[in-house]
Parts: C-alpha cells; sequence; structure tokens
C-alpha cells in the first residue's frame, strides 16, 4: 500500500522528526525561517519546504512582519495528535509504575544488607 502524502493530514506531517523539532522550536513564539535554520542546523531551503508542508496541514500559521516572514505553531490544530498519543497515556502509565515497584523492591533489598 503506498503511503500517504506528507501534506494529506498532520500526522503524516509530524512523521518527519525535521518537521517536529521545526514545531518544538516554534511553540514558545514566532520565528523566521533564517532563525530557524540557525538554530536547528538547517538549510534555509529544507526549512521553507518543511514548513509550507506544516502550514499546509494547518500545524504552523505564518504572518508577515515587515519583509520578514514569522511562523508560529498553531496549538489548536496539534489538538488531534494530542488526543491520538493520549490514548496510550495509560501503558506508559502502567510501565512506570512497574518500574517504580520494581526499584522500590530492589531498593528495599538493599537496605536489609
Amino acid at each position: 500500500m503506498a503511503r500517504a502524502a506528507t501534506t494529506s493530514d498532520a500526522f503524516n506531517a509530524v512523521a518527519e522528526p525535521r518537521r517536529r523539532e521545526i514545531l518544538n522550536y516554534l511553540a514558545l513564539q514566532a520565528r523566521p525561517v533564517g532563525e530557524i535554520a540557525l538554530r536547528l542546523g538547517l538549510q534555509q531551503p529544507s526549512v521553507s519546504k518543511h514548513l509550507r508542508v506544516l502550514r499546509d496541514v494547518g500545524l504552523v500559521h505564518v504572518r508577515r512582519d515587515g519583509r520578514q516572514m514569522l511562523y508560529r505553531t498553531n496549538a489548536p490544530a496539534i489538538q488531534p495528535l494530542y488526543e491520538w498519543t493520549k490514548t496510550f497515556e495509560r501503558f506508559w502509565q502502567h510501565q512506570l509504575s512497574r518500574v517504580k515497584v520494581r526499584a522500590e523492591a530492589k531498593n528495599d533489598l538493599l537496605d536489609k544488607v
């Protein structure tokens, strides 16, 4: 089965690790392409292409500030991603609980020695 285009939805867009890095970097404030490229160690044309994909699926907003285009994460559009990953939270909570129990049991054994 052919893979869906990265521009088809937010899930496909964030499958690319660089796009997730860009979203994280843009989460706190709007930034221009050049700053994103410099901070993440990427080439400007590559960042522009990733931003285009993120913009096409609605995960980033862009606004003009003079001659610069500023990009920022669109938090409401990320909500479906969050809700989907949240379905797995109980699995991780269960795993963390198991680790805690094992660590405490090991600690109790060491205290008895």
